[in-house]
């Protein structure tokens, strides 16, 4: 492990790992306040056009503290469901700073958006005639399937043939026909390709095709080319964060050429999350245990899958460090398969992993885990959600979001 993350940014401030727990508890997502602004700064911006914004895609990481940090630098939002809304509200967001991309959701969660000002995206053509329905002549934005997707793990491909998301784009004569029968205005039109690319291709090639499709609408307000931005999990073996330049270099020319065609220089977003969240936080447990099974070394710690669901859910990487009594190890050990305190087999976080060599009541530290993690979080087992610790900018930790309890457990069964 000749790299560590955390060394090279300073990560802890004036604490360390150790005296974080003892503080806070274990497990702990712990945030780092200036990784998170550097990134929301990088991808404000993504490109030159005067009219570009960058929407963060709320579910990769919900928490009012941080969500009040994207909005003082400039950001603005995607919600994926009322509470998103109702958190970004609660965080200062203004209501024409948030967009609803909405799936498969009542007229009832529609209408808690119009009604709180918010712009609904619908990505069917149902979802379309329910909303012409009950908001005849007002402005709504669509969801397109360009027909052009991509990403790490089936799961998070959100665009082509095998995906839920999005109305085909060669069904624009029938989004018409809808807004023709109930006096709609298509304000915008948006897409989401997939997650976690490493290179520009894909994202340029899909904006081009959506820009082609927009001028199909003449009404539009703004274009959501979308997100997907990748991190380097893996940057023990050298990977390398994003390089922005190449994307911004070629789509400040497509969005020209767009623009320039469709001859209004109406609004162009991305919608960034995982970029935007994913390095700054780290996720720290303990070991509890360490045995060996069927010449397998076992380390047990309180990391289980209701704490960061990513591995068994995707088959993900996350670098791992080691603490001891604050200090980072180094050098490496017999690889050991790391696994949590679920009763399930497949509760593992790292299979045959080479790392220093690990004791007891080490600290294990769960690099980039930041996006879908908290999230994702669940109370399986009735295991109790950890709480969120942010190291602000100079470098004091300051909790953001307190331990669950026993009575947040019980909390909704009294119905009687």
């Amino acid at each position: 492990m000749a790299y560590s993350f955390t060394q090279e940014n300073a990560f802890y401030g004036s604490t360390d790992p150790q005296k974080l727990l003892e503080k806070y508890g274990s497990p702990l997502y712990v945030y780092n306040e200036e990784i998170l602004r550097k990134r929301c700064r990088e991808m404000k911006s993504l490109v030159a056009y005067e009219h570009f914004s960058a929407d963060y895609s709320t579910k990769a990481n919900a928490n009012l503290h941080l969500l009040k940090i994207v909005r003082e630098e400039g950001l603005e939002a995607d919600a994926m469901s009322p509470g998103e809304i109702e958190v970004l509200l609660a965080a200062g967001f203004a209501p024409e700073k948030i967009l609803f991309v909405c799936n498969n959701v009542s007229a009832d969660e529609m209408a808690f958006a119009v009604e709180r000002g918010v712009t609904v995206s619908v990505d069917s053509l149902s979802q379309l005639v329910t909303f012409g329905k009950r908001f005849p002549g007002h402005k709504v934005a669509v969801r397109l399937n360009t027909g052009h997707g991509a990403g790490h793990h089936e799961f998070v491909v959100t665009a082509g043939k095998k995906t839920k998301f999005g109305i085909n784009d060669d069904k624009v004569d029938r989004i018409q026909a809808i807004v023709r029968q109930y006096d709609l205005h298509i304000c915008g039109i948006n897409q989401h390709i997939g997650s976690l690319f490493m290179d520009e291709d894909t994202y340029v090639q899909g904006a081009k095709i959506l820009f082609d499709t927009a001028m199909q609408f003449p009404e539009l307000e703004f274009v959501d080319m979308g997100g997907g931005f990748g991190t380097p999990y893996h940057k023990q073996e050298g990977e390398k964060t994003l390089d922005l330049a190449p994307f911004r270099r070629r789509l400040d020319a497509v969005i020209e050429d767009f623009v320039s065609a469709y001859g209004r220089r109406i609004k162009v977003k991305s919608e960034p999350g995982r970029y935007i969240v994913a390095e700054c936080c780290a996720l720290l447990g303990q070991v509890y245990s360490i045995k060996e099974n069927g010449g397998v070394t076992y380390v047990g710690t309180d990391l289980g899958f209701n704490v960061l669901q990513r591995v068994v859910m995707y088959g993900a990487h996350h670098d791992l460090e080691v603490y001891r009594e604050g200090k980072l190890m180094t050098g490496k050990g017999t690889p050991v398969t790391v696994v949590g305190n679920i009763c399930e087999s497949g509760d593992k976080l790292a299979e045959n992993r080479e790392l220093p060599e690990i004791r007891l009541d080490d600290v294990i530290g769960v690099m980039d885990a930041g996006a879908y993690g908290y999230s994702m979080a669940s109370t399986y087992n009735n295991r109790l959600r950890p709480a969120e610790v942010l190291i602000c900018a100079d470098g004091s930790d300051r909790l953001i979001r307190r331990r669950e309890t026993f009575a947040d457990l019980m909390r909704g069964f009294d119905v009687e």
